[in-house]
């Protein structure tokens, strides 16, 4: 374990992805990947053992929510008190936490660092292609690639116990997902750096290939409907109020309210620096089309799990009374595994998150920028439901979820492609099923800890000494 403790030392002294050399034969980086397996074998990822000082779950939680607005918390905690699974969605600081004490190979990428099966979905690119990729980065940053194989892994054993599937049967849904992930990167590894980066998952192909015929179906029409849904005559009615001289969010607490804050004349005052900051984030054609729109008014918008609480919020922007857009605007706060990989090299952690979503996803959002809000917090922006579709897991059978787990296995393993060594990683990975194995026996390890820390949130909430809301 020391070996793994001195890469992990170096790596946090450099928080770039490694730069691969150049015009070096594939043989000879896939013998340094292969060699890295003396110093952390491939078996080694199968323990989860509880450390000895690991902080109390309950702890990282209430660390996680400083600096979050305190009458939005119970939210967070109401969501994420429902089952093991959406607690385990809310807690990725606990995650990060306990991955720092696990066996790494020492190869790093641009990772997630939240990649549950939830934060892969759907959502059109500015050529308006539908593509599944991954589609929440809040937490990214360059780390060991392991990290998010790992947190991805789990959260598929959890999903599926939160579904009520045999253990034998969830076992064979994570090993698809590890073996996809294997297999995907061994194909990536040979292709021509610029193929690895034009590299995309069109969504009408992920519905042709699906075997079971009910979810093709259901994918179809979801597909359909989110093609046919527009802005002017689903979302904007749905968001906007028409009464009065100018358009204005809707209020519908505590899910969207204009916060007290927004009244406030230093927030109105610093509204028009913190969007021209914003402006000057864009690419010049960009900033063009942007200015196109006249910004109308601003709300906070309640999202997700571990989101709740940040400074999450929609704007409302219009270029004539027929042609609204809307930005949603979220908090960028340090990620979660900034004390364990190295602190982020931007100064803005807005930055951060744009840059990591252009480093791992085929495409980006066509209004993808950052700026510093009128409060002093780190935002970044991009569309408001621009054709996004969530994956319904809830509903998922044994089938269903197995080849889901394929796709986003595949989808992580062609995003950490994307800016470290895919040679490498292959070398340590190989041709066998030892690594999948052991990272099997992690994840439902892992899951136990996920059930008992969710038990622990149970008790404090029973015991009065957390506030919960479960209604919203």
């Amino acid at each position: 374990m020391s070996a793994v403790v001195e890469m992990r030392k170096e790596a946090k002294q450099n928080n770039e992805s490694a730069k691969p050399a150049i015009f070096r034969p594939y043989s000879e980086l896939y013998a340094e990947g292969k060699r890295l397996r003396d110093k952390c074998p491939r078996t080694s990822h199968a323990e989860w053992k509880l450390p000895k000082n690991r902080p109390d779950p309950l702890f990282l939680l209430e660390e996680s929510s400083k600096g979050r607005m305190p009458e939005l918390i119970p939210i967070r905690y109401g969501r994420m008190l429902r089952s093991p699974f959406t607690f385990y969605r809310g807690a990725a600081l606990n995650m990060a936490a306990d991955l720092s004490v696990t066996p790494v190979s020492g190869l790093r990428v641009q990772a997630c660092g939240d990649a549950h099966l939830c934060n892969f979905g759907v959502y059109a690119t500015p050529e308006r292609r539908v593509i599944f990729d991954i589609n929440d980065l809040d937490e990214t940053l360059p780390a060991p690639w392991e990290w998010d194989v790992k947190r991805l892994t789990a959260s598929f054993v959890l999903a599926s116990r939160n579904n009520g599937f045999r253990a034998d049967v969830t076992r064979d849904i994570v090993l698809a997902c590890l073996r996809s992930y294997r297999e995907g990167m061994s194909e990536f590894s040979q292709m021509r750096a610029l193929d690895v980066w034009y590299a995309s998952t069109e969504v009408e192909e992920l519905i042709a290939a699906t075997r079971d015929k009910e979810a093709k179906q259901r994918a179809q029409k979801r597909l359909e409907k989110t093609r046919a849904t527009t802005v002017l005559e689903n979302i904007y009615p749905e968001l906007v109020s028409a009464e009065g001289a100018t358009p204005r969010i809707k209020d519908s607490p505590p899910l969207i309210f204009h916060a007290a804050i927004h009244k406030k004349k230093s927030f109105i005052e610093g509204l028009p620096k913190a969007f021209a900051s914003y402006r000057e984030s864009l690419p010049e054609y960009r900033r063009i089309l942007l200015d196109r729109f006249e910004l109308l008014d601003v709300a906070i918008k309640v999202v997700g799990i571990g989101s709740v609480g940040t400074a999450c919020s929609v704007m409302l922007l219009m270029a004539n009374e027929k042609d609204p857009l809307f930005l949603q605007v979220k908090e960028a706060r340090a990620s979660v595994l900034e004390p364990y990989a190295g602190k982020s090299k931007y100064p803005n952690h807005g930055q951060r998150v744009v840059t990591g979503c252009q480093l791992m996803q085929s495409a980006s959002d066509l209004f993808l920028g950052w700026t510093i809000g009128p409060s002093g917090r780190h935002l970044y922006v991009r569309q408001l439901k621009d054709m996004k579709a969530n994956p319904m897991v809830e509903i998922f059978t044994p089938s269903v979820m197995e080849q889901y787990a394929e796709y986003c296995g595949r989808t992580l393993a062609r995003a950490h492609a994307r800016s470290g060594e895919p040679v490498q990683i292959v070398g340590y990975l190989g041709k066998s099923d030892t690594f999948d194995q052991a990272v099997a026996d992690f994840s439902f390890a892992y899951a136990d800890q996920g059930e008992r820390d969710h038990d622990s949130l149970m008790k404090a909430v029973r015991a009065g000494k957390i506030e919960v809301d479960t209604a919203a």
